[in-house]
């Protein structure tokens, strides 16, 4: 047994209510503070971006007005499209389970926020892919309505996504949720909610000792990657970093959408395999469907997170190689 723990313990100090056990104020939770956090932050790089002139064309300038009147439409369709990918492709239906929903032929459930016994759980699950294409629509609506060039407001809007993306995986760490797969790395987490493993198997009895994690009870709950971490740096803040590196640096119009929709997609598909799959999801192709989900047996073990960020990657290089050929045709035909 080691003398030194190779893990860390999930602080039990952290709950999701920021006012837990006080009445109405035990409703506030951290995953929907986050949220605020997350379009706040989108919206003081949108007016950085603004006063650099990022907006403006030849005809007319942009206002303050106009970023916080498109910030709140991609919000919406945001929300949307968030909750709708994550009721309609990731809940799985148990008929065996009298909580679980088929959002399919109850659609109008969609947006409900009470349960059964009209206990208030707000809009619980929400999909990062749904709130992109919801958010693409958004942007496309209000851009067409104001009659505003697309490429342009889109190479701005992409850049203030990613410190905005980071607050929504902290929200999630703070919820003990989405946590990775088992480890022995010594920066690994016990999160409470985990999967419990038996000790009378032998192979968690050696792991837990070469963590030095007491392996006298019945069950054992074994450190896991913080993915949530690992998406909120990669996925945000250096995602972020490139592209404001390339802000004022763009070839094309375009380039910073498609830049980010790759990007994004090729930094994710890789940290979902330190990622826990949903467990009523599983693997969407595997060479071994019993394959277990808390460890990570097979680089051919693809969830779904992995496919749609790979259609985000073929969706991204498509993207850009019409807008680079696009420009490409104005320049010549200047």
């Amino acid at each position: 047994m080691n003398l030194l723990p190779l893990y860390i313990n999930y602080p039990s100090w952290i709950k999701p209510e920021i006012f837990p056990n006080i009445p109405i104020l035990g409703l506030i939770r951290w995953y929907g503070l986050m949220y605020i956090f997350a379009f706040g932050t989108a919206f003081l790089v949108l007016k950085k971006l603004l006063k650099e002139g990022a907006f403006d064309t030849l005809e007319e300038k942009t206002t303050e007005e106009d970023i916080f009147s498109f910030i709140t439409t991609g919000i919406i369709f945001l929300l949307i499209g968030a909750r709708v990918f994550s009721t309609l492709i990731y809940n799985q239906y148990d008929p065996t389970n009298p909580n679980s929903i088929n959002y399919w032929t109850k659609p109008w459930l969609i947006f409900w926020p009470f349960d059964k016994n009209w206990n208030f759980t707000g809009l619980a699950g929400m999909s990062y892919h749904g709130g992109f294409v919801g958010g693409l629509f958004g942007m496309i609506f209000w851009c067409k309505r104001h009659k505003k060039p697309i490429l342009k407001w889109i190479d701005a809007m992409v850049i203030a996504i990613p410190l905005g993306y980071t607050f929504g995986r902290l929200g999630n760490f703070l919820n003990g949720e989405l946590y990775g797969r088992i480890t022995t790395v010594p920066w690994g987490i016990v999160f409470p909610n985990a999967q419990r493993f038996s000790t009378s198997l032998e192979w968690v009895k050696e792991f837990a000792n070469n963590i030095g994690l007491d392996a006298t009870t019945r069950l054992v709950n074994l450190p896991r990657h913080p993915s949530q971490l690992y998406e909120a740096f990669f996925e945000g803040i250096f995602i972020f970093s490139i592209l404001w590196f390339f802000r004022k640096k763009k070839p094309f119009e375009g380039f910073n959408g498609a830049l980010y929709t790759v990007s994004y997609g090729l930094v994710r598909f890789f940290i979902e395999y330190f990622r826990e799959p949903d467990a009523d999801i599983g693997y969407r192709i595997s060479v071994n469907q019993n394959a277990p989900l808390y460890l990570n047996t097979s680089l051919l073990n693809i969830s779904t997170g992995q496919i749609l960020c790979l259609l985000m990657i073929i969706g991204g290089l498509t993207m850009g190689i019409i807008c680079w050929y696009q420009s490409r045709k104005k320049h010549i035909s200047k």
